[in-house]
């Protein structure tokens, strides 16, 4: 028994720190967890799940330590790196629970891949903890060290010394442990092991998430993360031709126009606008800019600037992002191409060349490519991405001379459109360009350049003044390069890559996709654009305002014509991933999927999703068919532009 001591300390103190945490999280949400009637279940749940995450911990050294005792020189060694093992991953554990009230503040669930993909980029990382969250970063690591010099203390006041089993008893109770860790880690006698799907008892996706730890929850993501990469079906099976025929059938593009069996959604784009010269093109993708910050939207009032200039555009009274990080709207933007719970194209590997984007189709087409970005372009792998797939020219951080602001995640937005200006007014008026142009202003910590805005409230460093001074700068490029002359032969596209928080009580929460989306510059005519639109139609629409014929695989709607002919009758679609979760929206009718869950339908009406509409078994299938679509396209190389 003595053999097990270390074993049995590191359990009990574990599912005490972890159901304390819970118990706080649930009184800190509490009125969500009545709202759901979870008390209970939570907490059952969650010493089931506490004790799955424990048999995964201590299986291999649990089965391991009966045999090395028979080894007695080493014994003392194997005890010394099992209690260093152990008090790692409590270390591990205990800041992983500490960290996840700031992570559900800022996504409004418990850490998933999120939490452990940005470790990469430490910079950057460490500079926002620093700046934003100093206080709560220094208790965490307070905390965390104190708790675990503790434990190291108590396992070494227990310290099973050289206890040594007879040469019978160690493979028996090494098969025991075997056993009792295994039947912890699947906790049932089903036909598959519990997983997350197993608590989600509630249409309120963080309250699935109580009953999980943390560290279940961001292991449980990186198994996710390798096996959607695999390619398995992320919500239920469909034929791949099945798929592929709904995909293109709701394309809005005629039969004749697919050209490709290789590459299925391959087709020819007419430019709705003839024009005797392509216009340039400007898309300047904002920061973290939802719709609840945007004053025409009904949101704060911290926009004036992008409130006057959607009178003066194409303005997407309903454009939906796809997803709630920026690379996530950078593939839909640049690339067309749709959503799923595996990370963006953007990072992955097989799209790192020959995928398809609209500065490949434009660089072929002449025109001089760039990405224009305030910060280190090797974030989030965008650099590589794009230099692979047809951007010439990466204008980055390193490139900034004598910038106005220097902050934590780079330049300010003043002196990126400040670049930018520079760079297209270069170019010979007949040469033609395409810019990405990113900003980051409006990131956590929120650092922006003084005297420059009224400041709202008693703190600068908020998201309602980055958002603000982000507005301010925005308003100043667009007047400088009103005044130049490449205005009129250029199209500007200024629209968010994402939400600031996605959070709420829904499975997808709708109403934290939506986003300001604005066409301007050239003969643009005026006008407010209703129907539901997704930032994957904005690449084929953006082509046909620009007057460029083309054959290209993105499967978004060409919406010029809509647009101009101010035609409101079809019902456009938008695509959202949120989590684990995906919604297919038509109109006011959604559907969302769920892993190992049958899809559901609701109508989305007052800026929420009402449960009990109609079922649409063609809608649920069209629905399915994207995500199984998009899956099988990225690993069949077949979003490409032909040889």
């Amino acid at each position: 028994m003595r053999l097990l001591s270390p074993f049995i300390i590191f359990s009990l103190v574990t599912l005490a720190t972890l159901g304390l945490s819970r118990i706080l999280l649930m009184a800190w949400k509490y009125e969500r967890v009545r709202k759901a009637d979870g008390v209970s279940f939570i907490l059952l749940q969650g010493v089931r799940f506490d004790l799955v995450l424990l048999g995964m911990l201590l299986i291999v050294p649990a089965v391991l330590t009966p045999l090395i005792s028979l080894i007695e020189p080493a014994l003392p060694s194997w005890i010394l790196v099992l209690r260093i093992y152990l008090v790692s991953c409590f270390a591990i554990l205990l800041y992983i629970e500490l960290s996840t009230p700031t992570f559900i503040d800022q996504f409004d669930l418990r850490p998933n891949y999120q939490f452990v993909e940005y470790l990469k980029y430490p910079k950057e990382v460490f500079a926002t903890l620093w700046s934003a969250y100093k206080l709560s970063l220094i208790a965490s690591v307070s905390i965390t060290l104190s708790a675990a010099y503790a434990l190291n203390w108590l396992l070494n006041y227990y310290d099973p010394g050289e206890t040594t089993l007879h040469w019978l008893q160690a493979p028996i109770m090494s098969l025991l442990a075997l056993l009792v860790c295994f039947a912890m880690a699947r906790s049932t006698l089903g036909h598959r092991a519990v997983n997350p799907s197993t608590v989600a008892f509630s249409s309120d996706p963080l309250i699935n998430t109580l009953p999980l730890s943390s560290t279940y929850t961001v292991l449980y993501a990186m198994y996710e993360n390798l096996l959607e990469n695999s390619g398995e079906p992320p919500y239920g099976d469909m034929d791949q031709s099945r798929a592929t025929e709904l995909v293109k059938r709701s394309m809005q593009v005629p039969v004749e126009s697919f050209t490709s069996t290789e590459i299925p959604t391959l087709h020819t784009q007419r430019a709705f606008v003839r024009r005797q010269k392509s216009l340039n093109l400007v898309i300047i993708l904002e920061e973290s800019l939802g719709a609840d910050y945007v004053g025409c939207m009904g949101g704060l009032n911290v926009t004036p600037e992008l409130d006057r200039l959607s009178e003066q555009g194409i303005w997407f009274e309903n454009m939906f992002a796809t997803g709630t990080r920026s690379v996530r709207g950078i593939e839909a933007i640049i690339s067309g191409f749709t959503p799923t719970p595996a990370k963006s194209v953007v990072k992955l590997g097989k799209s790192q060349t020959g995928f398809f984007t609209i500065a490949q189709l434009l660089a072929a087409r002449g025109y001089d490519t760039s990405f224009i970005y305030g910060g280190a372009a090797h974030f989030d792998n965008m650099k590589r991405f794009f230099a692979n797939n047809g951007f010439a020219t990466i204008i980055e951080e390193k490139d900034y001379l004598n910038p106005v602001f220097h902050g934590s995640w780079g330049v300010s937005d003043e002196d990126l459109f400040n670049k930018a200006h520079e760079s297209f007014r270069a170019y010979p008026r007949d040469q033609p360009f395409f810019s990405l142009v990113f900003t980051s202003s409006n990131h956590s910590p929120f650092d922006f350049p003084d005297g420059r805005i009224a400041i709202e409230g008693s703190k600068k460093s908020t998201v309602d003044n980055a958002v603000k001074y982000a507005d301010f700068a925005l308003g100043e490029f667009i007047r400088t390069v009103r005044q130049s002359g490449y205005w009129d032969s250029t199209l500007f596209v200024i629209v968010a890559d994402h939400s600031d928080k996605v959070f709420g009580t829904e499975p997808v929460p709708v109403k934290r996709f939506h986003i300001p989306a604005l066409i301007l510059g050239a003969d643009v005519t005026p006008t407010r654009f209703l129907p539901v639109a997704s930032q994957i139609d904005l690449l084929p629409t953006l082509l046909s305002l620009m007057g460029i014929d083309s054959e290209h695989p993105a499967v978004g709607h060409d919406l010029a014509q809509q647009i101009m002919q101010a035609d409101t009758a079809q019902a456009g679609r938008a695509i959202m991933q949120f989590g684990g979760s995906q919604a297919y929206m038509k109109g006011d009718q959604v559907v969302i999927l769920q892993k190992e869950k049958p899809p559901t339908q609701f109508t989305y009406e007052n800026q929420r999703l009402q449960p009990g509409a109609a079922e649409d078994s063609a809608l649920r299938e069209e629905a399915l068919a994207y995500a199984a679509w998009t899956m099988d396209t990225y690993h069949r190389l077949s979003y490409r532009l032909p040889s």
